[in-house]
């Protein structure tokens, strides 16, 4: 089995077109840069269909030909994806089978697009999402990665060989090194080479997404449940609460971030048993949460609250005990977590501690450490965005006017100033996704809180850039795949941003 190239037989027919066109696109964006200096202010001036015109002269020549190199280099591009979906095996080289193995999230992107451009105006703010280009890049980056994770962990599609399995022989190999017989995986070569362990970097990459994607939206989502719970009323009432709120989260925020994750995921402070009480008490919030906004909303319908608010509280309860639960953890009368090792019987307490059956158990988090140190650092954070647009919020004339019909004040706080704030807290919600995405790779490359065969993008960094002078490719895949998720995460935020201030 010989070794594929990058392009294969069809970078023969494409790739002399793609450098002609990228040497042209040079050459405009220098002219247009260049002759930028000496044109003269441009007008606005409408064509007789309200369209704005066109710049004339050298100047617009420049322009209109950036415009079309750019057009035509982005299709050669996608020609390297959508031609090798028709040719035989290794013809597209690498590029070509990489693309072969994403066909399941091609398909699932274009499906999306289709659908949510053709019900856009039915959609509110993410339908509007389409009328930005910036957004709908950002957006495509995101769900690619948000896909690949998906058909990974669910159906162990697009892996070529198991992230685990090292390969004799195929030590940081370069990519497209064919594979011995008999280790033949779902193809019979290593795509993006072999890491310093004979392991597979491409199924290593892909399998390093569900990490990131299972990880970094959920804890976000949790973080916004606790800055809301508290950064509303602090907001709202004012007062003592807010200062000792206030005073907390600024304590907390005063402690560098990596400082703080190392402290929280050193094994002397796991085996004290804080992160699991930490984890118990934060991840109630989301209870509280709902429980408070159904209950403010339907609060006059005791019949249709009580229907409603059993099965979710119910639900939630059963997934707030099935994820602070761990394999040979206990827990006792008051809902604690324990650990075994440490939990002693030495008083009649020890008789109410109970272990939950493996049926009630619905997830083995192992990374919970990782997790709760995630939400603990960007709670406050998002408690001050939340208590800053509360103090702004409620002196609107909708408040007041809230108030003379009589409404609770949890029903102002969620249902009058929260859907008001929404477009803020969209942004930072994607942004905040971000900055998670980069701090879960910080902590892969220090190595801190995960297994050291962990197959996450800043492990696979990591155990790369030892080598980095000597071979480039272990440590570049995972580097070009964390920039993209978190590029794409801040064009998305841009674009909501743009959309939302139209509103």
């Amino acid at each position: 089995m010989e070794a594929l190239t990058w392009t294969g037989s069809l970078g023969g027919y494409l790739n002399p077109v793609l450098m002609v066109l990228l040497a042209l696109l040079a050459i405009a964006v220098v002219a247009q840069f260049v002759l930028g200096f000496f044109a003269a202010p441009m007008t606005l001036q409408s064509n007789p269909d309200g369209t704005l015109e066109a710049r004339g002269g050298a100047l617009g020549m420049a322009e209109t030909g950036v415009k079309w190199t750019f057009l035509a280099s982005l299709a050669v591009v996608i020609g390297y994806i959508v031609v090798p979906l028709v040719m035989p095996y290794g013809a597209a080289g690498i590029i070509g089978e990489m693309s072969k193995r994403f066909l399941p999230v091609w398909i699932a992107l274009i499906a999306l697009f289709a659908v949510s451009i053709y019900y856009k105006r039915r959609l509110g703010l993410y339908g509007k999402l389409f009328d930005s280009t910036i957004g709908m890049i950002g957006f495509a980056l995101v769900m690619f990665w948000v896909f690949t994770a998906l058909f990974v962990g669910l159906f162990d599609m697009i892996l070529t060989h198991d992230y685990l399995t090292q390969v004799s022989g195929l030590k940081n190999k370069v990519p497209g090194v064919p594979v011995p017989e008999g280790t033949e995986g779902a193809i019979p070569h290593y795509l993006l080479g072999g890491d310093n362990l004979a392991r597979d970097i491409f199924s290593r990459v892909v399998t390093g997404s569900v990490f990131v994607i299972a990880i970094a939206p959920l804890a976000t989502i949790f973080a916004f449940m606790v800055g809301i719970t508290l950064g509303l009323p602090a907001g709202f009432y004012g007062g003592k609460l807010d200062t000792v709120l206030s005073f907390v989260a600024n304590l907390i925020l005063a402690f560098p971030v990596i400082l703080l994750f190392y402290l929280l995921v050193t094994p002397e402070i796991v085996l004290t048993g804080i992160p699991s009480y930490m984890a118990a008490f934060l991840f109630v919030f989301p209870l509280i949460f709902f429980g408070v906004l159904l209950n403010s909303r339907y609060y006059t319908q005791p019949a249709k609250r009580n229907a409603i608010m059993i099965p979710v509280l119910g639900i939630l309860a059963w997934l707030y005990v099935s994820v602070i639960n761990q394999p040979g953890t206990v827990i006792d009368f008051i809902g604690r977590p324990v650990q075994p090792l440490y939990f002693m019987p030495i008083n009649w307490l020890s008789n109410l501690t109970i272990t939950l059956p493996a049926w009630f158990d619905l997830f083995d988090i192992t990374i919970l450490v990782v997790f709760v140190s995630v939400v603990f650092v960007n709670a406050p954070t998002v408690f001050r965005i939340v208590r800053g647009l509360t103090l702004d919020l409620r002196t609107r004339d909708y408040v007041a006017a809230a108030q003379t019909r009589g409404e609770g004040a949890w029903y102002i706080m969620l249902w009058e100033i929260l859907p008001n704030a929404r477009g803020p807290l969209i942004v930072d919600f994607c942004l905040r996704i971000g900055y998670t995405t980069i701090l879960l790779g910080t902590l892969g490359f220090f190595g801190l809180g995960l297994s050291s065969e962990s197959p996450d993008w800043g492990s696979t960094i990591n155990e790369g850039r030892k080598l980095l002078l000597i071979y480039a490719h272990p440590a570049l895949p995972p580097a070009v795949a964390l920039l993209s998720l978190v590029l794409g995460l801040n064009l998305l935020a841009d674009g909501l941003r743009e959309e939302s201030l139209k509103d």
